[in-house]
């Protein structure tokens, strides 16, 4: 909803101010410049990305409609889950969490904290590395640089779609730029024409720069840092999760453990101390 409402007021900004200056709003409807500048980027887009990088675009757009996941509420639940499955790992042995791992959909554990099932990746990463802790005997360190290594690469995956769309506003100036010449270049055979329909042609022409620099700065430039600060978001959540693991294998309490998790969470979703250790003190849940 944030997308429409920014788009709304900055179109509504542009051509209000436009109107209210006595600007006539009719010369700036050219679906033909239109049609050259999308057509162009659009070919651009084709041209420069694989099957790929198009479909982690086509992927990742419907999450600009979506509200953000990494909310408070999400690490509360986080926090609260890897407390259970570390706890219950440090009472009754690492094997004792093997089924909750084997199957988080039929997890007791798991089933406790919907926010965090929601979303498949997460809780991928979440058994994947508590499976290898109890199945194979690895040095921490090697466990931190495998877990730095699929975070990079998440990251790296989350940047095609960001890198294309951004590719894609960086462009569109220039396409506008090519539309407008190609306007000129049509007012400039039309010569013969009365003042009035050069004007016309001259207006449109200058239309085309105006599309190329709206849709860059007032589009596709916003879209993209959008996109960038969602794959932040959910970095962040695998980072937490990692930073808690280690600890753990580190010897640390599954409290002191989820406390070194909650300090990685940027301060806008961090639980407080004091809220998260009331939820996790035995009864309060």
């Amino acid at each position: 909803m944030a997308v429409i409402v920014g788009i709304v007021i900055a179109l509504g900004a542009i051509f209000g101010g436009f109107a209210l200056e006595g600007g006539h709003l009719a010369p700036l409807f050219q679906p033909y410049e239109f049609m050259m500048i999308a057509g162009g980027a659009l070919g651009a887009f084709v041209i420069a990305n694989d099957g790929k990088s198009r479909q982690a675009v086509y992927d990742a757009l419907p999450s600009l409609f979506q509200t953000a996941r990494q909310t408070r509420a999400l690490y509360v639940d986080l926090m609260s889950l890897m407390f259970e499955l570390l706890t219950k790992a440090r009472r009754e042995g690492l094997m004792a969490i093997e089924n909750e791992i084997d199957n988080p959909q039929s997890s007791p554990i798991f089933l406790k904290f919907p926010l965090v099932m929601a979303d498949p990746h997460l809780v991928e990463f979440i058994t994947d590395y508590l499976r290898l802790i109890i199945n194979g005997n690895i040095d921490i360190y090697q466990i931190e640089n495998l877990m730095d290594n699929e975070i990079d690469v998440h990251h790296q995956d989350g940047e095609l779609a960001i890198n294309a769309i951004h590719k894609v506003a960086e462009a569109l100036p220039a396409f506008g730029i090519v539309a407008a010449v190609m306007g000129v270049v049509h007012t400039m055979a039309s010569v013969g024409l009365p003042p009035a329909e050069l004007g016309n042609l001259i207006a449109a022409a200058l239309v085309g720069t105006f599309l190329g620099i709206l849709l860059a700065y007032g589009v596709f430039g916003p879209i993209a840092s959008l996109l960038e600060r969602k794959l932040q978001e959910s970095t962040g959540v695998l980072q937490c999760v990692k930073v808690t693991i280690i600890a753990s294998l580190n010897g640390y309490a599954p409290s002191l453990a989820v406390e070194f998790g909650r300090k990685v969470i940027s301060a806008k979703q961090r639980p407080s101390f004091a809220e998260l250790e009331s939820i996790l003190r035995p009864g309060k849940r």
